[in-house]
């Protein structure tokens, strides 16, 4: 649906930041090559924090916040209606997901066989309905899930009550995978075997260990999606504090306070539940929300109390828009791995093409690689851009 927005209803610094964050996203999902990235923009391999392990956990901590702001339209009242529109949003969302890995599953058998003597009929048929091999989860779906639960707990319990169910929830899965054994990276973590028993090895995502083997592991699995939900409401707790603060100031100074509160406990539980993202571990959700919390202070303290705003269109028109972009992100990458064509003889897919034909000619390697993604970012900012100047909001 479009809808126009006012920016005077808005925080402006959150968007800047939720901007900042698919930003972020586009650019480490989309390197020219993956074998060629610098170590910042790489998840770490296990145990352990790089800033690409932020930026997920950031946009988990605003929409939070936003849950916040929402809600309060209501006065934080729970009705059948609003139930309704929230499972309605949810449920939407979980299926743009699925379908987000539909067509990269679509096109990828397609593909498999342009060599095989099968007809064009045939070929489109066994890609459509491949649905034994869909991946179920994934980023967009986690969303879906957090939002519908987190969203129905803040609209019915207390917020005095909420840091009690957030520390029942941290200390819960920390205990569950502490007695479980379950901090390995290996088949056997119960993260993934709760994953493998209710949806099915075939559905699920394969990763693969430091020497290159592959495993199964779904890094949205269900159980690590439950610390999830105390990292939204965590964020809805901050967004009370914006909400509820009589300065901007005042606002400020708890948020920078009580975030670095959290990073420092994170810091500390990271000696007995490691930092972990794939995980989702309580340590990791603690670190990464006292982190975001501290950098939404210095957004806020530069945009909001400083007004120095000349650098942050380009990210604002990312951030009135974010799952829109992200999906139409994603949509065009696939398109651009996915879509092959013949090249001297060779098959080959649009990226790898343009990679090897343009990129390469002036910089090869991770710099290449850096270069790729930046002009990717650049040409889904066009599509940004042009929304946010007509000021059309599509809400996903």
């Amino acid at each position: 649906m479009d809808l126009k927005y006012s920016v005077s209803t808005r925080l402006l610094s959150l968007d800047v930041f939720r901007g900042i964050t698919i930003v972020a996203m586009i650019l480490v999902n989309n390197p020219g090559e993956w074998d060629n990235r610098f170590a910042a923009l790489k998840h770490a391999q296990w145990n352990g924090l790089t800033p690409t392990d932020l930026i997920y956990p950031f946009f988990m901590f605003i929409m939070g916040i936003s849950m916040c702001f929402s809600y309060t339209k209501f006065n934080f009242k729970f009705s059948k209606q609003l139930l309704i529109k929230i499972v309605r949003r949810a449920t939407f969302l979980f299926l743009i997901g699925v379908l987000l890995g539909w067509l990269g599953l679509f096109l990828k058998g397609f593909n498999e066989l342009k060599n095989e003597n099968i007809d064009f009929v045939s070929r489109l048929i066994y890609a459509i309905t491949d649905f034994e091999n869909i991946r179920i989860l994934g980023v967009l779906q986690r969303l879906a899930i957090v939002s519908l639960i987190g969203s129905v707990i803040v609209l019915l319990v207390k917020p005095n009550r909420l840091p009690w169910i957030i520390g029942i929830i941290l200390l819960s899965y920390w205990l569950i995978m502490a007695f479980s054994g379950s901090y390995a990276q290996d088949d056997n973590n119960l993260a993934t075997i709760i994953d493998r028993e209710i949806l099915g090895a075939t559905h699920l995502h394969f990763d693969r260990l430091q020497d290159g083997t592959l495993y199964i592991f779904e890094p949205e699995g269900l159980l690590s999606t439950i610390p999830c939900i105390a990292h939204v409401l965590l964020g809805f707790l901050f967004g009370k504090i914006l909400l509820e603060s009589k300065e901007i100031n005042q606002a400020v100074q708890k948020i920078l306070i009580l975030g670095t509160i959290l990073l420092f406990i994170g810091f500390l539980l990271d000696y007995s539940f490691p930092i972990n993202k794939k995980l989702w571990s309580s340590s990791y959700v603690l670190v990464s929300c006292g982190l975001g919390a501290l950098f939404l202070g210095l957004l806020i303290w530069i945009i909001d109390i400083r007004e120095h705003k000349k650098w942050i269109n380009f990210f604002e028109s990312f951030g009135i828009n974010p799952l829109f972009m992200y999906t139409f992100a994603g949509v065009l990458s696939t398109l651009l791995v996915k879509i092959y064509f013949k090249s001297d003889g060779h098959w080959i897919s649009l990226k790898s093409f343009i990679v090897n034909n343009f990129i390469n000619l002036f910089a090869d390697g991770n710099w290449g690689s850096l270069i790729y993604a930046v002009l990717y970012v650049i040409l889904n900012w066009v599509i940004a851009d042009i929304l946010y100047r007509r000021k059309i909001l599509i809400k996903l």
